[in-house]
C-alpha cells in the first residue's frame, strides 16, 4: 500500500546516467491510484524504459517542482484544485512543462477541453496500461519540446524582422553624389547585439554641394533607444534637406528627442558641414567626442572640442557654437561613437581615444578599401578587448579632395 503523500517522495529510484531516463511528477492525492500508476510503470520492461517518479498530493506541492521534470501526470480532482483549474494553474506557473492528464473521468469532451487548455494528452485511469502510459508521457515530452523549439524559432523570426526594420532606419542610404568624395560606414552592435542600440548616423549632400554628416548615440540599449535613434536621424535628414542652419537643426532635433522619448533620455551628436569646395568644414558638438582628422601621411588628430555643448535632451542655456576647420588636400574625417574606444586594452585599462586615434592613423590612411580598413580597426579593437565590445560601434569615414 502506498503511504499518504504529505511531501514529495521518490517512488521509483533514478536510473544510472547512461540509461535514457524520463523524470515524471505524479500529482495524485489518492493512495490507491498512485499505487496503480506505480504498478503500471513497473510492468514496462526495465531494459526498455527507465523513469524517475516523484509524487505529491496537492497542486500547491506540485507547482515548485513542475518546472524541473520532463512530464507531469496530473489528476483533475485534487484537494486544493479541481477540474481544469488545476491544469490552467499548472500551465500558467510552468508553461514549458509537458502535462498528461490522468483522471477517472472518461469523458471525450473533458479530454478535448483539457488538451485545449494546454495538456499534451488526456488518459482515463481505467483505460490505460503501463506501455500506453509510458508512450503517452514520452510523446507528451517530445511534443512539448517541439512546441518550445517552434516558439523559439518564431520569436527569433520576429526579432530578426524587428532588427531588420531598425537597421533600415539606423543604417540609411547616404545622399551623396560627388564622386570626389569617398564614404565608408560600419555599424556593429555590442556584446548583447540581439537588439540594435541607439547609435545612428547619416550623410546628405545639398544642391549647392554642401555635405552634411551626423553621428549620434542615444543613451542606453534596446528597441526603445534604437527606435528613438531612428526618429532622430530621420528628423535630422528632413531638417537638413529643408535648408536649416546646423545649429538650428540640432536645436530642433533636441525638441524631437524630448517629445519622442518614452522615458527621460539624452543623446550625444556630432554634426559636420563640409563646404562645397571641400577645403573647410564647420562642426557642432552636442556632448559627443570630436571627429578624427586624418592625412595621407598618416597623421591623426582630433578636431578642437572647445565649442562642446551639452547632449541633446539636457537643458541648453545658450545656442551651440560652430567650430571652423581647414581641410588640407587628402583629408579624411572619422566620425565615431564611444563604443570604439571604451573597450579594454589589456588588464583593466581602457583603450581610450588617444590610442584609438593611433590605431586609426595606422589603419585608415594607407591605400586600399576604406570599408575593409574600418573592419580592420574594429577587429584590432576587439582583439585588444579580448572579445566583442560591450557597447555599440558606429563609424563614418568621409574622404575628399578639394575642387579644382
Amino acid at each position: 500500500m502506498v503511504a499518504p503523500a504529505d511531501s514529495p517522495r521518490l517512488l521509483v529510484p533514478p536510473t544510472p546516467p547512461a540509461v535514457s531516463r524520463l523524470s515524471v511528477l505524479l500529482v495524485e492525492d489518492d493512495d490507491g491510484d498512485a499505487l496503480l500508476v506505480e504498478e503500471m510503470l513497473a510492468d514496462v520492461p526495465v531494459e526498455a524504459e527507465r523513469i524517475t517518479l516523484l509524487r505529491v498530493a496537492t497542486l500547491a506541492a506540485a507547482l515548485p517542482l513542475a518546472g524541473g521534470v520532463d512530464c507531469v501526470l496530473l489528476d483533475l480532482q485534487l484537494p486544493d484544485a479541481s477540474g481544469l483549474t488545476a491544469l490552467k494553474t499548472l500551465r500558467h506557473h510552468s508553461p514549458a512543462s509537458a502535462i498528461v492528464v490522468l483522471t477517472g473521468q472518461n469523458d471525450t469532451a473533458a479530454g478535448m477541453a483539457a488538451v485545449a487548455a494546454g495538456a499534451q494528452d488526456y488518459l482515463g485511469k481505467d483505460q490505460v496500461d503501463g506501455p500506453l502510459l509510458m508512450r503517452a508521457m514520452r510523446y507528451a515530452w517530445e511534443r512539448r519540446r517541439a512546441e518550445g523549439a517552434e516558439q523559439r524559432l518564431l520569436e527569433q523570426q520576429l526579432l530578426a524582422g524587428e532588427n531588420a526594420r531598425l537597421e533600415r532606419g539606423l543604417l540609411p542610404t547616404p545622399l551623396l553624389a560627388d564622386d570626389r568624395l569617398g564614404l565608408a560606414v560600419r555599424y556593429r552592435p555590442g556584446r548583447d547585439g540581439a537588439l540594435l542600440g541607439g547609435d545612428f548616423y547619416d550623410t546628405v549632400e545639398l544642391a549647392d554641394g554642401t555635405v552634411e554628416v551626423i553621428i549620434g548615440d542615444v543613451c542606453g540599449h534596446g528597441p526603445d533607444e534604437a527606435a528613438l535613434g531612428v526618429a532622430l536621424r530621420i528628423a535630422w535628414r528632413a531638417l537638413v534637406l529643408a535648408g536649416l542652419p546646423a545649429a538650428d537643426v540640432l536645436a530642433t532635433v533636441d525638441r524631437v528627442l524630448v517629445n519622442e522619448q518614452i522615458e527621460p533620455l539624452f543623446a550625444t551628436a556630432c554634426m559636420v558641414t563640409v563646404a562645397p569646395d571641400r577645403t573647410s568644414a564647420r562642426m557642432v558638438l552636442a556632448g559627443h567626442p570630436p571627429p578624427l582628422l586624418l592625412t595621407r601621411a598618416g597623421a591623426a588628430g582630433f578636431l578642437p572640442s572647445d565649442a562642446l555643448g551639452p547632449p541633446l535632451g539636457l537643458p541648453l542655456k545658450r545656442p551651440r557654437r560652430q567650430t571652423e576647420v581647414t581641410l588640407e588636400p587628402g583629408w579624411s574625417l572619422l566620425l565615431y561613437t564611444d563604443g570604439i574606444f571604451e573597450g579594454r586594452s589589456g588588464g583593466n585599462d581602457r583603450l581610450g581615444r588617444t590610442r584609438m586615434a593611433a590605431l586609426a592613423g595606422e589603419l585608415l590612411t594607407g591605400p586600399g578599401d576604406p570599408g575593409a580598413a574600418l573592419d580592420a580597426l574594429i577587429g584590432r579593437v576587439q582583439q585588444l578587448n579580448d572579445g566583442p565590445l560591450d557597447d555599440d560601434v558606429a563609424l563614418v569615414l568621409l574622404t575628399g579632395e578639394p575642387a579644382s
